[in-house]
């Protein structure tokens, strides 16, 4: 049963297994005499172990990666098509801005492998504006603007980064393989 001191429903010896202390001092109770660990795999049910340094408590980050990258992908796409089929909906406006501002970072992201992470993304969203703004100001120019003609060549211009990143990455595959 639940209680107010422990919100999530574990108890002291869940703490343990979670490589933490309970609230109320050291484990093992007064005397600070900590209980031996048990062998791996012995603690509760979907649990493995200790967790300490490795279990399944220390990467929940590392795990939900794919899933937050796959919700990424699935909003932008329904924001271009919400854009592309003039569909009125609510989410148009923020799936269509998260669109155009997701698909160009990812196609400057795809050449800049060399980079830290951190560096890669900030010079990524800022290549995401700039190829937003050039394709802007280029469509104002030609006195062609229309916004499902700015989503199209946005998602042009970013396809067209992505695969030039491709190829590139893979030019010199090709001809090494050849020769042998």
């Amino acid at each position: 049963m639940q209680s107010f001191s422990d919100p999530i429903g574990l108890d002291d010896s869940d703490l343990r297994t979670a490589g933490q202390e309970p609230p109320d001092g050291p484990p093992g109770g007064p005397s600070g005499a900590k209980p031996p660990d048990g062998p791996p795999g012995s603690g509760p049910p979907g649990r493995s172990g200790a967790g300490r340094g490795g279990g399944p408590l220390s990467r929940p980050a590392a795990d939900s990666l794919p899933v937050v990258a796959g919700a990424a992908a699935a909003m932008a796409g329904a924001g271009a098509a919400l854009a592309l089929l003039d569909i009125g909906s609510p989410l148009r406006a923020p799936f269509t801005l998260f669109f155009l501002i997701v698909a160009p970072a990812c196609g400057v992201a795809a050449a800049l492998r060399g980079l830290d992470p951190l560096s890669r993304a900030v010079v990524a969203a800022g290549g995401a504006v700039a190829v937003d703004l050039l394709t802007a100001q280029t469509m104002l120019a030609l006195h062609s603007w229309t916004v499902r003609g700015g989503v199209a060549a946005v998602a042009a211009v970013s396809l067209l980064l992505f695969l030039l990143a491709h190829a590139w990455r893979h030019r010199g595959r090709g001809t090494s393989d050849r020769t042998t």
